[in-house]
């Protein structure tokens, strides 16, 4: 995207009718100058405190006008004013050169709302930039280049941000600026990649990223994506999620991707709850390490964990859910069909009651294992990892079309991981999350005719105890 000039220039008598000011910052004969624009009260507000902070995830550019509303109203504790500071990477090409303060100057309870067009990552230690967003409430960062803001990590401008949320504020961004509000950013700093070539080599050269500059509370291990049901974009989401995992980008085992689409807003209020604006948003959960994601090699990572967000539907991501999502897979690089729609395999009610089947030892063999063919559906299986090579195998039946749905609580003591098998041993579906009490989820759907032969195998990963797993399991 080529930087702007500043091509027009303005007689002082014509400046004085203006509502507006312009301000530009020293740049290189080569490189379009840092302008600032100004929309309402030349005055910063000055208050002692705000309720926020709330935050605005946007799919595209676009300010949706009932998520930006609700986040001013919410930071302002809906009393007085404050201001708003936009920062972008370009200017638009026609039209009005302030598009998002347009709209946010429509919306009750804001002052000012200022315009930068930043050209160089230098410009994030510009002192006037500084003093506008440390003296705003909101700080919005337009669509564009998000390899443009990523430079931006370990200037003033970072800091700058950071106050404004500390303060109460509230950040956002559409596009660019939703990647760059995410702790772990897809920066496209050596291009954008797409699903194909994401999923084809999860280490293609145009997968690179920036860790560490933005961290908002309760939205830690997440990478954001936008325009993500237009632009196809849940495989290359996937594998960012198998690169974070992989290279300990993110704490636990575990990253989420969190993806908007064209013409929707993620609003996250200070408790951590999120509701979404518009069309539609997917939260997509890895918690193990992939089974395959190396140089030249194609992605292969099982039961990604997806919940799919409608219009007013919420994501609490300070307690993140353990149910309501679906499961989707990738192998050598071919994701599973339907990536953006399923029927959750848990729901978020209480588990229906029935059976429950104790363990006995030995049954660290599927010679040995015990007999749960007979098991009125649902059921569930409870045992313990005794020690750190303990398997504990459960004989299962299932008819043609039959899908077994199997989840696992496990404690704190250890970590456990969860197999199917089939007849003769080999692992049909696994569930192995990272990191002691992780619990563990898996499904099968058995097409052959006629009734089968299957093994649950719990075993150890690591750590051991007394202490009770508890496996619910159905057939349905």
């Amino acid at each position: 995207m080529r930087p702007r000039t500043l091509r027009a220039t303005l007689a002082p008598t014509a400046l004085a009718l203006l509502t507006l000011t312009a301000t530009i910052a020293a740049a290189s004969p080569a490189e379009a100058a840092a302008t600032r624009i100004r929309l309402g009260s030349a005055s910063d507000v000055n208050r002692a405190s705000w309720q926020g902070p709330a935050f605005t995830m946007n799919g595209d550019g676009k300010i949706l006008t009932a998520p930006m509303g609700r986040a001013i109203d919410a930071i302002r504790g809906g009393t007085g004013s404050l201001d708003v500071v936009v920062l972008g990477g370009s200017a638009p090409t026609s039209g009005s050169k302030t598009p998002e303060c347009d709209t946010v100057m429509t919306l009750p309870g804001v002052n000012s709302c200022t315009t930068w067009t930043l050209t160089a990552a230098r410009d994030g230690d510009n002192t006037q930039v500084n003093t506008d967003i440390r003296n705003a409430e909101f700080v919005f960062f337009a669509g564009g280049d998000q390899c443009r803001y990523a430079a931006w990590k370990g200037t003033a401008l970072e800091a700058s941000a950071e106050s404004v949320v500390a303060k109460g504020g509230g950040s956002g961004g559409g596009s660019a600026g939703h990647h760059i509000n995410s702790p772990v950013v897809y920066d496209a700093c050596n291009g954008s990649v797409t699903t194909p070539e994401a999923l084809a080599d999860p280490y293609n050269s145009y997968m690179s990223f920036t860790t560490g500059m933005f961290e908002w509370a309760d939205y830690g291990g997440v990478i954001n994506d936008s325009h993500f049901v237009a632009r196809d974009r849940m495989g290359r989401t996937m594998a960012f999620l198998a690169r974070a995992i992989k290279d300990g980008r993110t704490t636990g085992g575990k990253a989420w991707g969190v993806g908007v689409d064209e013409g929707s807003s993620l609003y996250l209020d200070s408790s951590g709850q999120a509701t979404l604006y518009g069309k539609g948003a997917y939260v997509v959960l890895g918690d193990h390490q992939p089974e395959q994601a190396s140089a030249g090699k194609p992605l292969t990572y099982s039961n990604y964990k997806i919940w799919h967000l409608a219009a007013g539907q919420t994501y609490d991501f300070k307690n993140r859910p353990t149910c309501g999502y679906y499961l989707r897979s990738v192998t050598n690089g071919v994701a599973d069909a339907n990536l953006y729609d399923g029927t959750p395999r848990s729901d978020c009610s209480t588990p229906p009651s029935g059976v429950t089947y104790t363990e006995t030892e030995p049954n660290d063999t599927r010679t040995t294992a015990n007999d749960a063919t007979a098991l009125t559906q649902p059921a569930t299986l409870t045992g313990g990892m005794k020690s750190t090579t303990d398997r504990d195998y459960f004989r299962i039946s299932l008819a043609p079309n039959q899908t077994l749905t199997v989840q696992c609580a496990v404690p704190d003591a250890y970590d456990a991981d969860v197999y199917l098998l089939d007849s003769a041993g080999s692992t049909l579906v696994r569930s192995t999350g990272d990191g002691a009490g992780t619990d563990e989820t898996l499904t099968f759907t058995r097409t052959a005719a006629g009734t089968g032969t299957y093994y649950l195998d719990v075993e150890a990963y690591s750590g051991s105890g007394s202490s009770p797993y508890s496996c619910a399991m159905t057939n349905a």
